[in-house]
């Protein structure tokens, strides 16, 4: 199949699969005497694979690593893959809690402000951000 029949049956975007090409992830299993990239039902399910981990979450380079097992079962163990999933999820934790404190800033900052049409001058949000007293 075409990239572009992989794209229709992957939904992954043309665009993406050539990034995914160039990031090394996938690559095409040959080419046709008019140099069109040729892919095969394997190229689909690793194109696939290659999608549901950015779906989770991971990184090129753990996605990268996740290939390699998976294309080599027979001389990888699976806390290989256990461990790329338990820093994934420490990643994700650590994120949560950051975005939480955004959260926790941003809403005190917009409780601090009027919203009039009051001149910025004033504005308590600016003021915070600047590190003036509000």
């Amino acid at each position: 199949m075409k990239i572009g029949d992989l794209a229709r049956k992957t939904g992954l975007s043309v665009h993406t699969l050539r990034y995914y090409e160039k990031a090394g992830l996938l690559q095409a299993s040959g080419r046709t005497g008019a140099n069109y990239r040729i892919y095969t039902e394997d190229d689909a399910t690793t194109a696939s694979f290659i999608k549901r981990c950015k779906e989770c979450g991971f990184t090129l380079d753990e996605t990268r690593a996740l290939i390699t097992i998976r294309d080599d079962k027979r001389q990888h163990v699976c806390a290989e893959a256990k461990d790329i999933a338990q820093n994934k999820m420490q990643d994700l934790k650590t994120q949560i809690t950051s975005l939480q404190a955004m959260l926790i800033t941003l809403d005190k900052l917009q409780a601090l402000c009027c919203g009039g049409e009051e001149s910025a001058e004033f504005c308590s949000i600016i003021a915070n951000l600047e590190g003036a007293p509000s």
